[in-house]
């Protein structure tokens, strides 16, 4: 009685707010990780490249609906001295057999490929600042000290690196797939429903894979430097050395499956439903597509175990 007397004069009062457990600590492990990748200055200057390849998709799909349903070499002629030298049919045909901005799986795909040099870029110089800063200025036993485990420790990083990949990737690939049903016909939503499925599949799988290996990458290596190094290599230093090993000097197409990027590009393609012969944009020799599915799925699961027992080796005080 007294002790309730007492709290009552010191103005205090019981906290009878529901408690939300330590899930609520993955937004917050994430929420903080964006908040620091934000605050960049170089990451807002990349993403911005990211979104002129998005304009020029977006942009491109209108120009080739516009051209193929309103423009006619009657109007063209009518246009003077510069009109006299615009061609509607050869420019539709640059736009949606080179450039393929017709819709398609061709489309989607050559987006996010496309996307992938500018995603690559970013997360080497962003995966440090996710995790690999906690291991390196001792913060990790500060996060795990809260009442929060590792595993939400560890969804909430990934929850920050999916993100910002997918705000590069699957959301853009999204909208253009929303604006070519309307711009076209409506539809082309529900008739072409294995296009979504495989939008969603293709944006979804480079969000999870990305995010798994820079992570593990950022946990082990630490530094930015050695991280923007082997990250480089895992993408672009394997490339070369699969079209040396294949397209130099004759080997077996399955040497391909070292390319990280390439896997994603195949595995998307089967998303896609997508002829094997017809593979694009290299045109050449592809290992099966179920080469490509294993091998992205090892690479996953490799990295969340990698990530797994480099956290559990951190020694936490409670």
């Amino acid at each position: 009685m007294a002790e309730a007397h007492l709290t009552g004069f010191l103005g205090y009062r019981e906290d009878t707010s529901r408690r939300s457990g330590s899930w609520r600590g993955i937004v917050a492990v994430a929420r903080a990780s964006l908040r620091m990748v934000f605050r960049r200055k170089m990451f807002w200057a990349l993403y911005a490249f990211s979104l002129l390849i998005f304009l020029f998709y977006l942009f491109g799909q209108y120009l080739t609906v516009y051209i193929e349903n309103r423009v006619s070499e009657a109007m063209v002629r009518q246009g003077g001295v510069f009109g006299r030298m615009f061609n509607p049919q050869e420019l539709s045909k640059v736009l949606t057999s080179s450039l393929h901005m017709n819709g398609s799986a061709d489309t989607y795909g050559d987006f996010i490929w496309t996307e992938g040099y500018i995603v690559i870029v970013i997360m080497a110089l962003v995966g440090s600042l996710l995790i690999g800063n906690d291991f390196q200025h001792n913060s990790l036993p500060f996060y795990l000290s809260k009442p929060i485990g590792k595993f939400h420790y560890l969804l909430g990083k990934a929850l920050a690196a999916g993100g910002i990949t997918a705000i590069m990737t699957l959301i853009p690939c999204l909208c253009l797939f929303l604006e070519y049903g309307f711009i076209e016909d409506w539809s082309y939503y529900w008739t072409e429903w294995r296009l979504f499925l495989g939008v969603v599949g293709y944006g979804s799988l480079v969000v999870v894979t990305l995010s798994s290996m820079i992570l593990a990458v950022s946990a082990w290596l630490r530094r930015t430097g050695p991280v923007i190094l082997v990250w480089i290599s895992l993408f672009v230093l394997s490339r070369f050395i699969q079209r040396w090993l294949v397209d130099g000097l004759g080997l077996s197409p399955s040497w391909r499956l070292i390319d990280t990027w390439n896997n994603l590009y195949l595995t998307a393609m089967w998303l896609f439903d997508y002829d094997h012969a017809k593979i694009r944009p290299t045109n050449q020799a592809q290992p099966p597509y179920g080469q490509a599915v294993v091998v992205v799925s090892l690479t996953i699961l490799v990295c969340i175990l990698s990530l797994r027992n480099r956290v559990r080796a951190v020694e936490v005080v409670r």
